[in-house]
């Protein structure tokens, strides 16, 4: 059967702008990559608790000396200073990550990923306290990398997050890299504290 040359133009149409806002929304829309939405191992439902920092604001930009300091920028790579409290009862160890879901690979990139905090700690300031491991980000290094999204590409959306789990150790080497890491956390969430913090590069 041939339809009508309107009815394929008129159907040409809605196809073509429902396509369009798609793509706008995607393209807008913290946490999505292209026309997929980047999981980042918290499921719906998990308590909060609270996450300040004298570096950071949520919603805010990240100071100058906590960018990175290679991919050309001219940052001093400066962990933010954390603190947190609220956390869940049963809370036996924290986490701590940055990530960037708007990064243009896929799958964000992991520039923070710290496991087995003892659950005693409520902040963090320079090193990592003991029996803590810092793992590898997507660098391919160990520690804190920070922001440097590609020049003249939008906002990116850093989220910065303490995760509180129901075990003291998650009993990896700090070799595994963040996706297997985060993956082994995601079973273990009791509580989450984030904040989001934005950077964007000149073209």
């Amino acid at each position: 059967m041939r339809l009508p040359v309107r009815t394929i133009s008129l159907a040409a149409v809605a196809l073509a702008t429902l396509t369009a806002t798609t793509v706008s929304a995607a393209a807008t829309s913290p946490g999505s990559f292209g026309y997929h939405k980047v999981r980042t191992g918290v499921a719906s439902g998990v308590p909060h608790f609270k996450l300040t920092s004298p570096d950071l604001r949520n919603g805010g930009e990240f100071p100058a000396d906590a960018w990175a300091g290679q991919f050309g920028c001219e940052g001093a790579n400066r962990a933010p200073r954390l603190r947190w409290s609220g956390a869940p009862s049963g809370t036996r160890s924290y986490a701590i990550s940055m990530y960037d879901p708007d990064a243009p690979t896929g799958s964000g990139f992991w520039h923070w990923v710290n496991w087995d905090v003892p659950a005693s700690v409520k902040s963090l300031s320079g090193e990592l306290p003991s029996g803590a491991v810092a793992g590898t980000n997507d660098a391919g290094a160990k520690g804190y990398l920070g922001p440097c999204p590609p020049a003249g590409d939008r906002v990116h959306h850093y989220e910065v997050t303490v995760l509180a789990l129901d075990v003291p150790s998650l009993g990896l080497p700090a070799e595994t890299g963040p996706a297997m890491a985060s993956f082994a956390m995601s079973g273990h969430v009791l509580g989450y504290a984030r904040l989001t913090v934005n950077a964007r590069r000149p073209a």
